[in-house]
C-alpha cells in the first residue's frame, strides 16, 4: 500500500490544527463542571444534616414540609436569597464591598482540585497538593476582610479582623501538623532510605493516601500522629469559623460581623463559603489521617473481599468516593454536634489557645517526628 507524503502531510496538519485544541480544552471542563456539581449537592446534604441533627440534640422538630423530609429546605431558602434585592451601603466602598464575597468562595473551591476521591479521582496530583491548599486557604480572610473594611461598619470591619487575627493564629499550627506529615511519608516510601538533602517534602495527597495503605486500618496517620490528629481538627474548625470558634460573626458582639450590610446573592456566597470550607476540612482530615478513599481490617481486606480489585471501572470507582464520603461526613457530625455542645469562646481565649497551646504542642510534635526520622534514617544505614 503507497501513501501519498502529501496526504500524510495533511493529516499532520489537521491533527494539529486548532480544532483538536480546543476540543481538547472542552473536555477538560467536563471533570470540573462535575466536580461542581458533586461539591453543590455535598453542600445541600450538609445543610440538611446540621438542621436534622440539631433539631434532634435539641429535641425538636427539624425541617420537614419543604419536600419528603425537608430535603428540599437548603434548595428553598437559596432559591429565596437568589431572588431577593442585593443592597448596596451608600457610603461605602462598592467595589471591595461586592469583590470580598467572591474572593471567599474562589480561594475554597481552588482547594478541591488537590482531593483524591478515589484512585486516580484526581484533578491535580501535585507534590505540593497540601500546601497550596493551605496557601490558597489563607486567601480567604483577606475576601473577609475586603467585605468589613468596604462595608464602611464598625462591626462590620471587626468581624473582618477578627477573621484575619484567627486565620492567622491557626494556620501556623494546621500547617506544622502537615509538616509531620510530610516526614512521616519521606521515611515510609518504599522503606528506603530518603534523606532531607536528597529530595524535597513530598506532601501529594495521593502518596498520602497510597502510603496509609500499607497496613490496613492500622497504617491510619490517626495512630501514628495523635497528637496532631487532635491539633488539626481543633485548627480546621477554627479555620471553618465555626462554634466555638465563630468570633467573627458573634451575633451578641458584631450583630453578624463580616456579612451585617450584605443581602441576597452576596450574604448567600458567606454561606456558600462557610459550607465548602467545612467540607474541604474534613476531606483533608480523611487524606492526612484516615486513609483516604482505603478501608480494610487487618486480616481482612476490604477489596479483596469484596472482589473490588477485578471489577475495573465505575463501580471500583464509586466504592472508592463512597468510603472518602463516609468518613468525611463522620468529621462533620463532629463538628455539627460541637457546634450545639461547646458555648463560645471570648476573642482573647481564641488567641490564647491558638499561639499559647496549639502552637507549642505542634512544634513538639514535629519535633518528635523529625527526631523519629532521624533515629530512623541512621538505623537504616548502619
Amino acid at each position: 500500500m503507497i501513501i501519498d507524503t502529501t496526504e500524510v502531510q495533511t493529516i499532520n496538519s489537521f491533527s494539529t490544527s486548532g480544532f483538536f485544541k480546543e476540543v481538547y480544552g472542552l473536555i477538560w471542563i467536563i471533570p470540573i463542571l462535575t466536580l461542581i456539581l458533586e461539591i453543590t449537592i455535598g453542600v445541600l446534604v450538609i445543610v440538611w444534616l446540621e438542621r436534622e441533627i440539631s433539631a434532634a440534640i435539641q429535641q425538636r422538630i427539624g425541617p420537614e414540609y419543604a419536600g419528603p423530609l425537608g430535603i428540599l429546605q437548603a434548595i428553598a431558602d437559596g432559591t429565596k436569597l437568589l431572588l431577593k434585592e442585593d443592597l448596596l451601603p451608600s457610603r461605602g466602598d462598592i467595589r471591595l464591598f461586592s469583590v470580598g464575597p467572591s474572593i471567599a468562595v474562589i480561594s475554597v473551591l481552588l482547594s478541591y482540585l488537590v482531593i483524591p476521591f478515589g484512585y486516580r479521582l484526581v484533578l491535580a496530583d501535585l507534590g505540593i497538593g497540601v500546601f497550596l491548599w493551605i496557601a490558597i486557604s489563607s486567601i480567604a480572610p483577606i475576601g473577609l476582610l475586603m467585605s468589613g473594611y468596604g462595608s464602611n461598619n464598625k462591626y462590620s470591619f471587626s468581624g473582618g479582623l477578627r477573621a484575619a487575627a484567627q486565620s492567622i493564629s491557626y494556620e501556623i499550627p494546621l500547617t506544622l501538623c502537615v509538616l509531620s506529615i510530610s516526614l512521616r511519608l519521606e521515611i515510609g516510601r518504599n522503606d528506603q532510605v530518603v534523606l532531607p538533602y536528597d529530595s524535597d517534602l513530598d506532601s501529594s495527597t495521593v502518596d498520602i493516601v497510597e502510603a496509609q495503605s500499607k497496613y490496613g486500618f492500622w497504617g491510619w496517620n490517626l495512630w501514628r500522629q495523635p497528637i496532631g490528629f487532635l491539633v488539626f481538627l481543633i485548627s480546621s474548625l477554627a479555620e471553618c469559623e465555626r462554634l466555638p470558634f465563630d468570633l467573627p460573626e458573634a451575633e451578641e458582639e458584631l450583630v453578624a460581623g463580616y456579612q451585617t450590610e450584605y443581602s441576597g446573592i452576596k450574604y448567600a456566597l458567606f454561606y456558600l463559603a462557610s459550607y465548602l470550607n467545612l467540607l474541604v476540612s474534613s476531606l483533608f482530615v480523611t487524606v492526612l489521617y484516615l486513609g483516604g478513599w482505603n478501608f480494610s481490617i487487618p486480616y481482612i481486606p476490604i477489596p479483596e473481599l469484596f472482589r473490588i480489585n477485578q471489577m475495573a471501572g465505575i463501580f471500583g470507582m464509586t466504592i472508592d468516593i463512597f468510603i472518602t464520603l463516609a468518613k468525611a461526613y463522620l468529621f462533620l457530625f463532629i463538628s455539627i454536634t460541637t457546634r450545639w455542645t461547646l458555648p463560645r469562646m471570648r476573642i482573647d481565649q481564641l488567641l490564647n489557645l491558638g499561639w499559647k497551646f496549639l502552637l507549642p504542642i505542634s512544634l513538639g510534635n514535629l519535633l518528635l517526628t523529625t527526631s523519629s526520622t532521624c533515629l530512623t534514617i541512621n538505623n537504616r544505614i548502619r
